[in-house]
This record gives C-alpha cells, sequence and structure tokens, in this order.
C-alpha cells in the first residue's frame, strides 16, 4: 500500500503558446515470460537460436494442431500478480484476437480480453526520496507473442523468423496514471525490477523481453482531477499509442515530442486523431503507423480450442508462500538493519543481485554501514567503469567481506585497503594471507609511531612554529610521517601524537 508519508509529485505543465496543459500517460508493458517453453507448446524460448529453429507444429499453425496450456507461465502470470498486489481471478478465459501479420501464421493472436487472469494493482515509482508516486495497475492478461519480420536482409524481399511465435506474454495495463516523461521512465524501471525480483521476466529492453506501448494525451489544467472525480476518459483528451519502445531513455524522449506535436494541434484549432504511431529516435519524432483500432475491429470471442481456466485459491495461496522479498521491502529493510541512507539502499537494491552480494559481504564482515561503502563505491565504482556486472566480478563476497574485516580490526589502514582491494581485483587471494605475506599490516605500535613524529618535529622546526599559530597545517606532519612509514602507521594514532607532540 501507499505511504503516507510519502508526497506525490506533481503533474508536468508545458506551456503552450495560449495554455498551459498537462500531460497524461497510460503504459501497457509486454513482458515476455521467463520459461523454457511457449505458452502453447513444448518448443523452446532460448534467444540467438538459428531462424526457425525453435517452432512446433503448433507455432506454425499446421491443420490439426491443438494448443496445450503450459502451467508454468500461468504460475508465472500469478506470481507477477501476487508481486503487484494484484487480485487474482480464479477463473479467466482465452480470447482470439484476429488480425493478420506476416510473422502471425495462425492469422490470430491468443489473448485474454473479456477474463484476464489478474486484475488490479498497483506500483509504487519512487521519484526521488520523499517523492513517490502510485500508478495502478488495470489488469494483466497473458498472451502468444508473434514472429519477426526481417526487412533489412534483401532489397526486394522480407524474411520472417517464427522463433519467437507463441512465447508467453504478460501484458501489464496501467491506468492513465502517470504523469511526465521521466515518471513514465521511472515506471518501467520499477515494474522491471519488480519482474527480475520474482524471476517472472528477465527485463531485457535490448532483446525486446520487455516493450512498453505508451498512451499519451494533454489536457488542461484540472482535467485529471476531474477524470479522478468522474472516471470519464473524455476528460483527458484524445490519446496516441507509441509502440513498441525498449528504451527508458527513447520513452522519454518519444513522450516529450508527441506530447508538444498534440499540442500544436490543438492550439491551431484542429483536433487529434486516435491513431498508433511509431518513434523515431534518428529523427527524434514519432510519426502515423495506422488508425487506433477498437476492440471490435479484432472480431475476439472465445477461443474454441481451450476451456475456461480455473485455478484453485490453495495453489495461489501456494505462489505467495513462496514469494521472494520484494525491491521496497528489501529496501526498508536494508534501511533499519544496516544503518544505511534510503538513497544507498535504494542503489544496492536496485538488481537482486547487487542486493544478494551486499548482504553477504555485510554479513560476513558484520559492518553493514562500512560494507555499503566498499560495495557501492569501490566494486560498483570499478564493474563501471570495465563494463562489467556483478556477475563478473572478480571479488568476491567473501574475499571483500575479508579486507573490511581487516580494517575494522585496525590491522589496515583504509589507504592500505585501497591497495589490497587492487591487488585481490587483479590477482586474486585470500585478504589477510596477501597482508601476511607482503608486509601489509599498519603499524599500530605506538612506540614507532612517537619515535617518527619526534624525527620529523625535530627536522622541520619553522614548520612546527607554523603549525602551533595554525593547527590546521598539523596535518602536514601527519602526512610525512604516513610516508615515512609507508603509510602502514595507523592514522588516528599518528593524528593523537602529531597534537601531543605540538601541544595543540
Amino acid at each position: 500500500m501507499l505511504d503516507l508519508s510519502y508526497e506525490a509529485p506533481k503533474p508536468k505543465v508545458i506551456a503552450g503558446a495560449k495554455h498551459d496543459w498537462e500531460l497524461v500517460i497510460g503504459m501497457e508493458i509486454h513482458a515476455q515470460v521467463s520459461s523454457q517453453a511457449k505458452l502453447f507448446s513444448g518448443a523452446s524460448t532460448r534467444f540467438g537460436a538459428e531462424p526457425n529453429s525453435n517452432v512446433s507444429f503448433v507455432d506454425a499453425a499446421m491443420p490439426g494442431m491443438l494448443p496445450v496450456i503450459n502451467e508454468y507461465c500461468v504460475e508465472q502470470a500469478v506470481r507477477t500478480g501476487l508481486g503487484l498486489k494484484a487480485q487474482i481471478n480464479l477463473k479467466s478465459a482465452f480470447d482470439r484476437k484476429n488480425y493478420f501479420y506476416p510473422d502471425l501464421p495462425q492469422g490470430y493472436q491468443i489473448s485474454q480480453l473479456y477474463h484476464p487472469i489478474v486484475g488490479e494493482g498497483e506500483v509504487l515509482v519512487d521519484m526521488e526520496p520523499g517523492i513517490a508516486r502510485l500508478v495502478r495497475i488495470e489488469r494483466i492478461h497473458i498472451e502468444q507473442d508473434a514472429g519477426k519480420s526481417i526487412h533489412d536482409m534483401d532489397p526486394n524481399m522480407s524474411f520472417v523468423d517464427l522463433n519467437r511465435t507463441g512465447v508467453a506474454l504478460m501484458e501489464i495495463v496501467s491506468r492513465p496514471d502517470i504523469r511526465g516523461p521521466e515518471e513514465a521512465a521511472a515506471y518501467v524501471g520499477k515494474l522491471r525490477q519488480i519482474l527480475r525480483y520474482l524471476g517472472t521476466c528477465d527485463g531485457n529492453m535490448q532483446n525486446g523481453n520487455l516493450r512498453a506501448d505508451v498512451n499519451v494525451s494533454v489536457c488542461l489544467p484540472g482535467a485529471y482531477e476531474r477524470y479522478q472525480e468522474t472516471q470519464d476518459f473524455g476528460h483527458l483528451g484524445t490519446r496516441c499509442e507509441i509502440k513498441n519502445m525498449n528504451s527508458m531513455r527513447f520513452i522519454q524522449q518519444a513522450i516529450d515530442y508527441e506530447a508538444k506535436r498534440q499540442i500544436a494541434i490543438l492550439e491551431a484549432g484542429g483536433s487529434i486523431d486516435q491513431e498508433t504511431r511509431l518513434y523515431d529516435p534518428d529523427k527524434g519524432e514519432t510519426r502515423s503507423m495506422r488508425s487506433k483500432e477498437e476492440a471490435h475491429d479484432y472480431r475476439y470471442f472465445p477461443d474454441p480450442d481451450l476451456l475456461p481456466l480455473e485455478i484453485e485459491q490453495a495453489w495461489v495461496d501456494d505462489i505467495a508462500a513462496s514469494l521472494p522479498e520484494l525491491p521496497d521491502a528489501k529496501k526498508a529493510r536494508f534501511v533499519t538493519e544496516f544503518g544505511l541512507s534510503e538513497y544507498d539502499a535504494g542503489v544496492l537494491t536496485a538488481e537482486v543481485a547487487n542486493a544478494a552480494y551486499f548482504e553477504q559481504v555485510a554479513g560476513d564482515a558484520g559492518d553493514g554501514k562500512l560494507a555499503a561503502n566498499w560495495v557501492i563505491n569501490e566494486l560498483f565504482g570499478r564493474l563501471k567503469k570495465e563494463d562489467h556486472s556483478i556477475e563478473d566480478s572478480p571479488v568476491t563476497p567473501t574475499q571483500l567481506a575479508g579486507i573490511i574485516r581487516l580494517i575494522t580490526s585496525d590491522a589496515i589502514s583504509g589507504k592500505i585497503a585501497k591497495d589490497l582491494f587492487e591487488i585481490v581485483y587483479t590477482e586474486g587471494g585470500d585478504p589477510e594471507k596477501i597482508v601476511e605475506e607482503r608486509g601489509m599490516k599498519q603499524v599500530t605500535d605506538t612506540g614507532a609511531i612517537e619515535t617518527a613524529v619526534d624525527e620529523i618535529i625535530a627536522a622541520n622546526p619553522a614548520q612546527v612554529e607554523k603549525a602551533k599559530q595554525n593547527p590546521k597545517l598539523a596535518g602536514w606532519f601527519v602526512g610525512q610521517v604516513m610516508k615515512a612509514t609507508g603509510g602502514k602507521a595507523n592514522p588516528k594514532a599518528v593524528n593523537e601524537i602529531v597534537a601531543a607532540r605540538l601541544g595543540l
């Protein structure tokens, strides 16, 4: 549920030549179900296979072939609905959506229009600390994907790859609650994060496993509030759908362009045609694809080859009991359990693998704050620089925890720890053994440190007088002592002894 301590963001206002306008956005997210087999056949869903190699007779619509529901895909849809705090419908049904595409062999798509498997839910989208937006989910239905038409392999012909045909999709339909381009991108990002935590979709937008259809309209200030009161979509203006967006950056650019295009038409006295448009990232503009079809244009009717889908509440309860800890709950726990800032907790929970890595480091090291600092700044910084993910990290959680334990036990200083991290990152090995074998332990013997301090002071009487007049210059002595000890002296002890010797 929405945390009432959050402040809802204000709607995006765009200044036109004659009026101020507000944006209204709804989204349909097509998420490919993580499953080894397709929705109605046993064919593989492996990405990157040879064209037309993952195609069964059912996928190719051979005569007499009948669909058989994949129970695991249904389970994944239910798991997604539960993760979005949505109503699970124990009875649902499949419909035929009739339209012609060369990469849709049946001439129709099996989908769910009238009785979807998942009803109303919600997604809480964090915009910045203390600022969030609750986006309502209208429904989630499962359907089969179409294939892929390829137009750039021959100047005169197009080719069709049916490998993707029949792959299970979850279409996640939002209410028109999104009010700006940044919020739209944040919504997609949050939804992707939840799906990846649940394990129901890998969220790979580059491969097309997560795609967004973005519905954009503009209205005068106050119209959205009237819609909220009456649920009359007429207050929101005529919408245009931008199809198949697979980049959060492009989603923002397309919304911004489309809003300005509609405003220019309306202020010139024209009207908006409800249509489907495509975004051209090279030109930074949307262009018309086709007029927007209504449900009756697709001639929906119940699929005669599939019985209504009935599931038991006990089965749903078992799935609910197996749900992992989701991002919002994990982020809140990191704040309370490890004393992290909301920002740091958000960084660490952005990806499920990152969160698991940090939690293992923090548990082994016994210091959550220091673990967060090293994971975020040292490890993530280095991995990002080399374009690696946490799965590619050459430093294991056990190794990083070992470095942190050496710091907290005063065996090494922070500076030595960075040198040690570099060795472990590039060469591997046990941090404790490396420190022993290479003589990297910091000097904690106050007698040895006092000797070094006395020698530096005796050799620099002029600097001593300056430091007594300006205590900030005592840092020069600390630096000299650290240099003389090869950086191995305990910095805290050096500071204390220098201050005592100088009478500061």
